[in-house]
C-alpha cells in the first residue's frame, strides 16, 4: 500500500494528539508533522511536501487556516487539503472551498469518518458532504434570487442621464452633497434635484437606501465589467 504522507495543524493540543491518534492507527499513514500555527505549517509544508494537510481554521487569527490553505494550495496544488474545525458558517464554509480545500469535516467526526475522508482526500474522491451540499443549495437559490435583482438595478441605472449617474456614483463613495456639489462646481440645490430624480427612478425615499443596495450588490463593479 502507498504511504500517505500527513501533515496536521491545529493550535488545541488536545485535537492534534486525537488525530495524531487516529493517523497512528493505520499502517499506511506517515504523520510528517504537527503544528499549532498557520504560519509553522506554510514553512512545514514547503519543506515536506506532505499529500493530505488536515488543518483548523481558526488558528493563531481567526482564519489562520485559511491563509495557509490558500498559500499552500498556490504553490502545491496537488496537496489535498481537510479542514476539521468546529465552524459550519456559511461564509467560512465558502471561503475554505475558494481557498483550495477539499473536504470540510466537523472536530466531533469519528475517526471512521476522518479516515476515509483522508483516503478519498488522497484518491482525488472526496465527496459533497450532506451539510455543504444543503449550504451550496442555498447558495444556489441566493445568487439567482440576487441576478434578478441586478438586473432590475442595471436597468434603472442604465436609464440615468450621464450627471445623476456620475452624482449615483459619488454618493456609493460616500460623499455628501455639499461635497458633491463642490466637485462638480454646481449649487447643493441643483444636486438636490438630481438626486430627487434619482430616488423617483429607484422607487426610494432615500438615498442612505440606493447606496446600501447598490454597494451590496457591487452594482458599478458589475456594470464596469459588462
Amino acid at each position: 500500500m502507498e504511504r500517505i504522507k500527513i501533515t496536521i495543524a491545529d493550535d488545541m493540543e488536545a485535537h492534534r494528539r486525537r488525530l495524531e491518534r487516529i493517523i497512528g492507527t493505520q499502517m499506511n499513514f506517515e504523520l510528517l508533522d504537527s503544528l499549532e500555527s498557520g504560519a509553522a505549517t506554510v514553512n512545514s509544508v514547503c519543506r515536506r511536501q506532505p499529500d493530505i494537510l488536515l488543518t483548523d481554521i481558526e488558528m493563531e487569527t481567526r482564519f489562520a487556516g485559511i491563509d495557509a490553505s490558500k498559500a499552500v494550495h498556490s504553490m502545491y496544488p496537488d496537496i489535498k487539503i481537510i479542514v476539521l474545525t468546529v465552524h459550519e458558517d456559511d461564509n467560512i464554509v465558502y471561503a475554505a472551498f475558494q481557498n483550495g480545500i477539499v473536504d470540510y469535516l466537523i472536530k466531533s467526526a469519528t475517526p471512521d469518518e476522518i479516515i476515509a475522508g483522508i483516503r478519498s482526500a488522497y484518491l482525488d474522491d472526496s465527496p459533497i458532504r450532506p451539510m455543504i451540499a444543503r449550504k451550496l443549495r442555498s447558495e444556489m437559490v441566493r445568487v439567482k434570487n440576487n441576478e434578478s435583482v441586478v438586473m432590475a438595478l442595471l436597468n434603472i441605472v442604465s436609464s440615468l442621464t450621464p450627471s445623476q449617474l456620475e452624482i449615483l456614483k459619488l454618493l456609493c463613495q460616500h460623499k455628501s452633497r455639499q461635497q458633491i456639489a463642490e466637485l462638480r462646481s454646481v449649487e447643493v440645490e441643483t444636486i438636490k434635484k438630481q438626486i430627487n430624480g434619482i430616488l423617483k427612478k429607484f422607487n426610494m425615499s432615500r438615498t442612505s437606501e440606493v447606496v446600501k443596495k447598490l454597494n451590496e450588490m457591487n452594482l458599478f463593479d458589475i456594470a464596469g465589467h459588462l
